[in-house]
């Protein structure tokens, strides 16, 4: 578990230390948008690999006992990846609506004419 939170942090920290500066409720809300797009890919990968795993411990296990494990297991797995992929649509969904996106590009001026 540890080795699993470093490697969280390693992922997630860029995302922090390119906050610049945050000024209003908005950047708040860009600011954790972008956290979670950072870390929430590597999130659902490891529900996956625990939804995986269960399966195989499910089709190997030999008496009730394990079977048991390995159904809740696999029953955990599939509830951190509805959890995970519903609180990202949601929050794409806010982020659309509110138009939270702090990535609005500049259009370059255009060059004057001089007198």
């Amino acid at each position: 578990m540890k080795k699993f939170s470093i490697a969280t942090l390693a992922y997630v920290l860029p995302a922090v230390a390119s906050a610049q500066s945050i000024n209003n409720v908005w950047d708040i809300a860009g600011f954790i948008k972008r956290i979670l797009d950072t870390a929430l890919p590597l999130l659902i990968a490891a529900a996956v690999v625990l939804f995986v795993y269960g399966l195989f411990q499910l089709f190997l296990a030999s008496d009730e006992e394990k079977k048991d494990k390995a159904k809740s297991t696999v029953i955990y797995g599939v509830i951190a990846l509805f959890v995970m992929v519903s609180v990202w649509g949601l929050v794409n969904i806010l982020v659309g609506t509110f138009n939270l996106n702090n990535n609005t590009q500049r259009l370059p001026d255009l060059p004057s004419v001089p007198r």
